[in-house]
Parts: C-alpha cells; sequence; structure tokens
C-alpha cells in the first residue's frame, strides 16, 4: 500500500522529512478495524515525533492520527462496527498512523463519523475533541450543567485545534464564561467566531485585562502552550480551589506556588487509555459517539480552516512546516490521494 513516512529526524524544509513509502497492506488483529483512509489532519504530536523520535535503523515510521475512512474489514472480535462504515478516530501512537492509504485501529478507539460531514470535514475533529472533552469533562471535572454565579474558564491559545473545540465544548455544553486568548486579528475573529465570550491578548498583561472584564480570577484554566512560562501569572489569576489543565510538555513545571490556593493540576493526554489498554478504553468510541451527535445536531461544528490538497510528501512537509511555526488556526486536513 502507499503511505508516507520519515526514516530520520530532518528539518521540515530538507525534501526527506518525509517521503513516500510503498508497505505491505496490514491484516485486522480481533478487535482491529482496517480502515480505507479518505481524509487525516495534522497535530503538534506528528510534528513532535517527526522532529525527535528517531525510527529503528533501516526502518521508516508512518506519522497521522486524525483520520476519516470507511472500514474494509474488521478482526474477529469486533462489534461495533461493520465493512463499509464511514469512521473518524484519532488511532494510537504506538501503532503506524494514518498517513497511508490503509491503517489498523482498534474499535474502542473509533467512532462514527458524522453523517452531515464529509470525510474532509470530519478528519479535522478526532483527536482534538477527545483530548478537549477529557480536558474539560475529566480532567477540570466540569459538569454539563456548570454555572454558578461568576464561573470562569480561561483557555490559553484558544485559536488552535484543541482550543478551537474547547471553545465550542464549554460556551454550548455548560454555563462557563469562557475568555480565550488569542494575538493577531485572524485567531481573534475566529475564537469569538467558536463562541468565546471574551477573547484576550495572550502577549499583554492578563491580570490588567481580566480586571478590565470585572473578572478578578477565574475558576479554572486550560493551558494549551507555553505552560511553563505562564504558570506564574496563571498563579496570580486563578481562584483559590481553582482547577489548572494542560496539554503541552515543558521540561519543568514548578507548581509549588500553586498550593497556597490549593490549585489542583492535571494532565491530559488522549493517548493515555490506547497506551496503557486501561479498562475504560471504549470511553472514547463512546466520546466520540457524542460528538458526532452535536455536530449532527448543530451544536458543533468542524474546525477545519484549510484543505491542503491531497495526501502526498510535498504536501504534508508543507502543512507539518505550518503547524510547526505555531500560527495555525483551527485544522488543516489532506485528502488521500491514491487511486480507488
Amino acid at each position: 500500500m502507499k503511505a508516507i513516512g520519515y526514516r530520520a529526524c530532518l528539518p521540515i524544509t530538507d525534501d526527506d522529512a518525509l517521503v513516500d513509502l510503498d508497505l505491505p497492506k496490514p491484516q485486522p488483529g480481533p478487535r482491529d478495524l482496517l480502515v480505507s483512509v479518505r481524509a487525516v489532519s495534522v497535530n503538534p504530536v506528528d510534528v513532535k515525533l517527526r522532529a525527535g523520535a528517531l525510527p529503528p535503523a533501516g526502518e521508516a515510521r508512518v506519522l497521522g492520527f486524525d483520520a476519516a475512512g470507511v472500514v474494509e474489514a474488521v478482526g474477529a472480535r469486533v462489534t461495533l462496527f461493520r465493512p463499509g462504515d464511514e469512521v473518524y478516530y484519532a488511532g494510537a501512537i504506538t501503532r503506524p498512523g494514518s498517513n497511508a492509504e490503509f491503517q489498523l485501529v482498534d474499535e474502542r478507539l473509533v467512532g462514527g463519523k458524522p453523517r452531515s460531514l464529509s470525510f474532509t470535514e470530519a478528519a479535522a475533529l478526532p483527536l482534538t475533541s477527545i483530548t478537549a472533552w477529557e480536558l474539560l469533562f475529566e480532567r477540570l471535572a466540569v459538569t454539563r450543567t456548570e454555572s454558578g454565579p461568576g464561573k470562569s474558564l480561561l483557555i490559553i491559545n484558544g485559536a488552535g485545534g484543541v482550543g478551537s473545540i474547547l471553545i465550542q465544548l464549554a460556551r454550548r455544553l455548560t454555563g462557563l464564561t469562557v475568555i480565550a486568548t488569542a494575538s493577531r486579528s485572524e485567531t481573534i475573529a475566529w475564537c469569538r467566531e467558536m463562541g468565546a465570550h471574551h477573547v484576550i491578548d495572550h502577549h499583554a498583561s492578563l491580570p490588567g485585562q481580566l480586571k478590565a472584564l470585572d473578572i478578578a480570577q477565574v475558576d479554572y484554566v486550560a493551558s494549551l502552550t507555553a505552560s511553563d512560562r505562564n504558570l506564574p501569572v496563571i498563579g496570580e489569576i486563578i481562584a483559590p480551589q481553582g482547577r489548572l489543565a494542560l496539554i503541552d510538555d515543558p521540561e519543568v513545571l514548578d507548581i509549588a506556588p500553586l498550593k497556597r490556593k490549593s490549585v489542583s493540576v492535571h494532565w491530559e493526554l488522549m493517548f493515555t487509555r490506547s497506551l496503557y489498554e486501561t479498562p475504560d478504553m471504549i470511553a472514547q468510541h463512546q466520546l466520540l459517539g457524542q460528538v458526532a451527535e452535536l455536530v449532527d445536531a448543530g451544536t458543533l461544528r468542524t474546525t477545519l480552516t484549510d484543505e491542503a490538497g491531497p495526501l502526498t510528501a510535498a504536501n504534508l512537509r508543507r502543512v507539518h512546516a505550518l503547524v510547526e511555526s505555531g500560527r495555525a488556526r483551527g485544522k488543516t486536513v489532506l485528502t488521500g490521494a491514491w487511486d480507488r
């Protein structure tokens, strides 16, 4: 089968950073779906792995986590899907990825594609939806009826992939006041379009801007980037007994100053369930099903902002470069280039 991967950790400007591959077509294990991949999107995890996770000598690694496609075959113990079903999912970090003609994925990580979306529109959603949902409802423990006087959520980097869906979930499924950070005119407009009540500039004083909104402190903080640099100001603006959740990878995070306020700190990694095959692994199947229902009901919308053309090595390198730049807004999607 056709695929795109890498053999060495190279700058994305190098033509060999991502290359075309010809690999054997995989065969499903007992709980696997063999999916004919129709569209994929790129996430920061793709960029981090390509830049720093060297494949074994003489081998190539296929990346790609977000995908939408059609089930071609199923394993002997599969009960949730059958051939011909349209699906979307984010896969597992320990298995070959979606930048390929076909991919194996455990059925417990897969949801039925929203009926109202194309494959391209659906491929923008899985990884960020899982991350945002788990962060909001599991890590921060916000309830679907969360309200209360002045309860608020600050989302640092609201215009990225996770921020885009997190704003929607918090605005449409809870009673929280949603404040997002952004700095460029297009990202500020995007956060407002996603539903943020307020958008403030993360390059300016966050306490000052919150004070101007008559928000003295925030109850919840979702730190989606630069958590180590932002921690001092987070400690200043978060309410006593507040909750902080983060998804990035700071080398050091000194949370000792948060003790005085009894702030709880939570990590979110959507791959945890699949990495450890936790007993509740099927929760991601259920979660994606709920997201699909909300999309089809018009409550949530795709975060697709750009279609980058067919899935070729050159186009994939271009999208990796965009994600690396830190200037991405929403999600960029590529479609399968191979003959069907």
